[in-house]
């Protein structure tokens, strides 16, 4: 009995001791398989959560159907393709919070021509640039706002946490801001004459001068703060499959392609085209009218 009671205690030390080892091995493994199936870190593996804005025509913005188009979309996408991801979906958000629904994991990424900022940069890492432009005043034809000089005394509007709300208070210290949502807010306010312009990026403000008579008073070049895709903070290879991708996507003409079929006529900047097309970038003429 004692004998019989011996050997069932050793095998049953043995068996333990098995998987115990057995655990450690499968724990010391350097590369675990959820690792492998989502090297990026991204919200849902294999898919890419974008926040973006649906009103910023050309770059970012619903069409009548409710989908996100624009330059920024259709780069980003093509972009997120090359890194073998074909699911990217995009959430509209005020611009205000939109880096910070990046940088607290509520999205892998914000595209919507956010310039690239030293502020910026302590909330969330950016990929290389992928767009330089400039910065317009919209205003009525009879506003008389022709300079910058033109502004001191005037209420001028600017979307909130914008490139240019930032400009505006660092180079227009005279100008009392006025602080909206959208772009579209803003410009109803210029039309009903509450603000006496609006402060705008070059792109949009060709499209409202279209829509509702207004001039492009004063362009202001703003190639110091391209823009670049947002990105959480410590997602290293993310960022950098990202950069890799862009690269590819302008050594191959991929962004000449987008940028003349949703800027027409508008200047283009250089330093994104394949390296035998790259020269000096021209300077846009104001679009009064």
């Amino acid at each position: 009995m004692r004998s019989t009671l011996r050997r069932l205690a050793i095998a049953t030390i043995a068996a333990t001791a098995a998987v115990s080892l057995a655990a450690c091995s499968s724990s010391a493994s350097p590369s675990s398989p959820s690792a492998d199936a989502n090297p990026y870190g991204l919200i849902t593996p294999g898919q890419i959560r974008v926040a973006s804005l649906g009103d910023a025509k050309p770059y970012t913005f619903t069409d009548a159907n409710g989908d996100f188009t624009g330059f920024d979309v259709q780069l980003f996408k093509n972009v997120a393709g090359r890194i073998g991801i074909h699911d990217v979906v995009f959430t509209g958000q005020d611009f205000s919070g939109l880096l910070a629904a990046v940088a607290n994991g509520q999205f892998d990424v914000g595209v919507a021509a956010i310039g690239i900022t030293p502020d910026r940069k302590k909330t969330v890492d950016f990929s290389d640039g992928y767009l330089a432009g400039y910065l317009t005043v919209m205003t009525t034809k009879k506003s008389g706002i022709k300079t910058v000089a033109d502004l001191a005394g005037k209420r001028l509007g600017v979307v909130q946490g914008t490139l240019q709300e930032q400009y505006a208070e660092k180079h227009f210290p005279k100008t009392q801001l006025v602080r909206f949502p959208d772009n579209n807010s803003a410009i109803a306010a210029v039309n009903s004459g509450t603000i006496d312009a609006h402060f705008l990026d070059y792109e949009a403000a060709k499209t409202y001068a279209k829509q509702f008579g207004l001039i492009n008073a004063i362009n202001i070049p703003s190639f110091d703060a391209p823009a670049g895709f947002a990105i959480a903070k410590g997602k290293t290879k993310f960022r950098e499959a990202l950069d890799k991708a862009l690269r590819a996507a302008m050594d191959d003409g991929t962004w000449e392609k987008l940028y003349q079929k949703w800027f027409p006529g508008s200047p283009m900047p250089a330093q994104y085209l394949p390296a035998s097309q790259r020269t000096a970038s021209p300077t846009p003429a104001p679009a009064n009218g």
